[in-house]
Order: structure tokens, then C-alpha cells, then sequence
């Protein structure tokens, strides 16, 4: 299969507040290359030279990737997400005010896959300030949002033609942390689907607390778990997590302690219990730090997190899925890794450092999950965030 050819999917799909049709998946063919091809989309802060979401294309056999330039326009897209099924994306626009009143946005884009340009659909706000994370449920009928300073979630319906639908699920968060610069009220900054698509676990930074929630139903109904939440160990700050393939354990990297939490997950209630923390760090070092991304390689031999200070990715072998080891520590190629991502045949890691205005591909070895020295350096303003389109 062309990596370019996503599977089709043809059909009416029931959603909270009406039924979305989706169209039919298209078959993008790009220059003829050497090797199968990814588009790579790129989030960023605006400003300094970025206008919104950049689009590459990235051959998964030399690991070159070429610049297919601006994507879309639109304010602080500081994080997206790909539909699993059809072409159409997902950002968050990541400011304290839209439409005059106080929260973020969410934005909804068709793709053209020959190019990746986004044509914008449309634009909600996202009722709470600063959104900083989107994600989309494995069924593609909903999208998450976290709103960050806001301390609040958001879930919108994928209507016809891939625009958001008015948010059938909302709650505010409450509560605070030890950090008092840093934990002052609840910071929702991330949302994790288990692969079962049953269960979504939302990271709040600020209160120490993983929310759980039960998805189920046709239309998709969002509950609250019983219990709703647990407890992160006080002062981490949990920012984003990843379910395990087994969906038994739930990785959590927490931002103020650069740590690496592991919780087992009981997947028929939807209960976290936290097992054990270790450092993302090596030993000795005594420089500030805090961690950002979290990814786990497609057999799930590997964990990697990223270091902001140390600057650097954090590996951890998942030998004994229950008790992640910290095999090694890779230098990122330049300042403040906000995000980085595995490419789809796994051979290749991708690391955009936010203030050194650059991403990396690094080859990475998919037997020890170690990686080797960077092959290109490409530059781009104030990335934030990598996303792949898989095929």
C-alpha cells in the first residue's frame, strides 16, 4: 500500500447531536521518490516567523524530509491531530481570548494530500483559555480538547464534512498543587483514548490528578469513571500519558519532577493506581529541567519523554511493561523539545526543539530503542508539536 493511500471508509456515523457522513477516503500520489512517504505536520507558536501549521513530506527510507511550507494559517496551533479515517485535521489555537471573550479555540481542516495545504471548515471557541492538547477518539466521532489555563475539557462532535459540532461534553476542573508558581488551580494539558476507545484519561498538571471518563454508546456518550480521578504523586504535574498496547498500564510524564510515572489501569472499570515513579534524568545531573512529550515505539518495547534543560530523550525499555528502566539519554540538537515523534515503520525519531527553531531525524534502533546521531537538521519557527499521517 502507498503509505499515502489511507484505508477507505465509506459511510454515515451516528455522533452525539446528529449523524456525520464521512466522505470517501482519497488516494494522494505525491512525486515519485525512493521510498514510501509521510505527510508531517508541524505545530507552532505564531510569531518570530511562524503563521500557523507547516506541512513536510518525510521519506520513511533515507529519512529526508522536504518542505512543503505553510499548511494553513491560523493563531498558536500549538498542538494537532490526524481523523484516523479521513482527511481532515484538527488544531488547537492556543490564546487566553477568541471572538472577543475569554477562552481558546479548536480548528477543523480538510487535507489535500498531494500537498497537505489545509482549507479551513470551521472554528469553535473552546470555553476555556489557552488550549494546549487535541485528540480525537479511534472512531474519529469526537475531539478532545484541553484547555490548560482555562483547567477545563472540552469534547465536540465530527460532523458532516469534518467541521466540529457545538461541544457535547464540558467540566470545569477544580483544585491545586503543592508548586504554588505552577499548581496555583487545575491545568488540564493533555487527553489519552485507550485502544479499546473506551476509556479517555485527561492529565491535570495543576492538581495532581488524572480524570478518567467512560466513552460509550451509539450516539457517544462521555461519564465521568467511578472513581473520577487519581492521584498523581503531589507535586509531579502530569502532562501527558499513553495506554500501554495491552491497555493494563498508563504512562504518565510529569512535567515539574521529569519523571516517568506508570499506573495499572483496570480496564473494566477504569480504575488508575499508581505503581511506581523513576527519573527521565540521568544520575548526577543538577541543572533546572522539565519534561514535555511522552511516545511508545509500535510494539511497545520502548518509552521515550523529553527533557526541556537537559535537553534531551529520555528512553526507557518496557522489558517488564509494569517497571519502565531508563536505558538512555539522547541529546535533542538543540534547545527546549517541546514534542518529537516515532515515524510509522519505526526507524526514524523526529524532535522539534521550541526555541532553537529546528527539528531533527534521528535514526533509532528498533531492537535497543536507542538512537543513533541526527541525519538532517531542518529549520522551522517555534515548533511545538509533530504529527505523522499514517496510512
Amino acid at each position: 500500500m502507498n503509505p499515502l493511500t489511507r484505508r477507505d471508509f465509506l459511510g454515515s456515523v451516528a455522533i452525539a447531536g446528529g449523524t456525520a457522513f464521512i466522505p470517501p477516503l482519497l488516494s494522494g500520489q505525491g512525486p515519485a521518490e525512493t521510498g514510501p512517504e509521510y505527510l508531517l505536520f508541524i505545530g507552532t507558536y505564531t510569531g518570530k516567523g511562524s503563521r500557523g501549521i507547516y506541512a513536510w513530506r518525510f521519506n520513511s527510507d533515507t529519512g529526508q524530509l522536504r518542505d512543503l511550507g505553510l499548511a494553513a494559517e491560523t493563531e498558536n496551533p500549538s498542538y494537532v491531530a490526524v481523523h484516523p479515517k479521513a482527511w481532515f485535521l484538527y488544531a488547537v489555537n492556543e490564546t487566553p481570548q477568541f471572538g472577543g471573550k475569554a477562552g481558546g479555540a479548536a480548528s477543523s481542516f480538510t487535507i489535500e494530500p498531494a500537498t497537505g495545504r489545509l482549507a479551513p471548515i470551521n472554528q469553535l471557541s473552546t470555553r476555556g483559555a489557552d488550549p494546549c492538547h487535541v485528540a480525537l477518539d479511534r472512531t474519529g466521532k469526537t475531539v478532545w480538547v484541553a484547555n490548560y489555563s482555562g483547567g477545563s475539557l472540552a469534547v465536540y462532535p465530527v460532523q458532516e464534512g469534518g467541521g466540529l459540532g457545538e461541544a457535547v461534553y464540558f467540566e470545569q476542573f477544580h483544585g491545586s498543587g503543592p508548586v504554588k508558581d505552577r499548581q496555583e488551580a487545575a491545568h488540564a494539558h493533555s487527553v489519552s483514548i485507550s485502544r479499546d476507545n473506551r476509556w479517555a484519561v485527561v492529565a491535570d498538571l495543576g492538581a495532581d490528578r488524572l480524570h478518567v471518563y467512560e466513552i460509550s454508546g451509539s450516539p457517544l456518550a462521555v461519564k465521568p469513571a467511578s472513581p473520577a480521578f487519581a492521584g498523581a504523586p503531589a507535586g509531579a504535574g502530569p502532562r501527558h500519558s499513553k495506554f500501554s498496547r495491552d491497555g493494563r498500564f498508563l504512562y504518565v510524564v510529569n512535567e515539574l519532577t521529569s519523571s516517568l510515572s506508570t499506573y495499572s489501569f483496570d480496564t473494566a472499570k477504569g480504575v488508575l493506581k499508581v505503581l511506581h515513579t523513576i527519573s527521565a534524568l540521568p544520575a548526577g545531573f543538577k541543572g533546572g529541567n522539565t519534561a514535555a512529550a511522552i511516545r511508545i515505539d509500535a510494539e511497545g518495547r520502548y518509552v521515550y519523554t523529553s527533557n526541556r534543560g537537559h535537553d534531551s530523550i529520555a528512553i526507557f525499555s518496557l522489558q517488564k511493561a509494569d517497571q519502565p528502566r531508563l536505558v538512555g539519554n539522547a541529546p535533542s540538537g538543540g534547545k527546549n523539545p517541546r514534542d518529537f515523534n516515532i515515524d510509522p515503520t519505526g526507524k526514524w525519531l523526529l524532535v522539534a526543539n521550541q526555541d532553537s527553531d529546528n527539528i531533527l531525524v534521528y535514526p533509532r534502533d528498533p531492537k535497543t530503542g536507542l538512537l543513533k546521531d541526527a541525519t538532517q537538521t531542518v529549520e522551522t519557527s517555534k515548533p511545538v508539536c509533530v504529527q505523522f499521517l499514517k496510512s
